[in-house]
């Protein structure tokens, strides 16, 4: 089984990896994360509740994020505003920086307000 840095994911990422205690990669992790490193793709992952769904496709979302643009590069669908709460904190718990945490915050605001 792969390790978290052996799927390419970057320094900063690894480091929020560890602080948050993850081991070793989940079988949908081991498959998504080198996938969306290597391509701007859209991703549509199957995969039991629990599994690691949300770090599958945010670990290298925040690895890949171009801090220094002020252009959306990155949006995720959620069918449910709860499940947009859950990813929204799922994600801030894997940011690595504070302005990520800004632009976070600023999008979910915006499509919490939406309803």
């Amino acid at each position: 089984m792969p390790s978290f840095s052996e799927l390419g994911l970057g320094a900063d990422v690894l480091k929020a990896v560890k602080a948050l205690g993850f081991q070793e990669p989940t079988p949908i992790q081991q498959k998504a994360i080198p996938l969306l490193l290597a391509d701007s793709t859209d991703l549509v992952a199957l995969a039991q509740t629990g599994t690691g769904k949300t770090a599958a496709f945010g670990l290298p979302l925040i690895d890949r994020i171009n801090f220094d643009g002020r252009d959306p590069e990155a949006l995720v669908l959620a069918p449910t505003r709860e499940l947009c709460v859950q990813i929204a904190n799922d994600l801030r718990s894997e940011e690595h920086t504070s302005e990520l945490q800004s632009h976070h915050d600023l999008v979910c605001r915006l499509l919490l307000e939406k309803k």
